[in-house]
């Protein structure tokens, strides 16, 4: 069936591809496969070129095709993560966001640990002993323990 399209559409065929790809787009999530409908409509630009060559024939195109949809998703890929900035440095390192911010111990720091409670959690913390209710400021993060000092 994909034999008899490709051969009634001729050239044309890559373009409907890569349309299909691109309209698909919009309706899977993500970012991908734009890429690979880039690539179909590359070999349709050729195909238009090349479709009555000895040389163009499906295996080469399907090649091709393969060829140049890893090339134009790794392409696109470093071109978007260059460009990629956020407005939450911090969305999956909740410690390094909570650096700066004052809280009062929940237990006493004993032997150099204790808790703090922050917004709705209870974060272990390392410091010098201090006692219960004491104000600490939250001066570094290692991941899931806090370093704090007294403010």
């Amino acid at each position: 069936m994909l034999a008899k399209i490709a051969a009634e559409l001729g050239p044309w065929s890559w373009w409907v591809a890569g349309l299909v790809l691109l309209a698909a787009e919009m309706i899977v999530p993500g970012f991908f496969l734009v890429w690979i409908g880039l690539a179909a409509l590359i070999v349709g630009a050729l195909s238009l070129l090349f479709w009555d060559s000895a040389f163009w024939v499906w295996e080469l195109q399907a090649v091709l095709f393969a060829l140049l949809a890893v090339a134009t998703t790794f392409a696109g890929r470093r071109l978007t993560l260059r460009n990629a900035t956020t407005d939450e440095p911090f969305l999956n390192q909740r410690g390094a966001s909570l650096v700066g911010r004052t809280a009062t111990l929940h237990e006493p720091i004993r032997e150099g640990r204790g808790r703090i409670r922050l917004d709705d959690t209870l974060w272990q913390v390392m410091g010098p002993d201090l006692p219960v209710g004491t104000q600490v400021k939250v001066v570094s993060s290692n991941g899931r323990d806090l370093t704090v000092e007294p403010v």
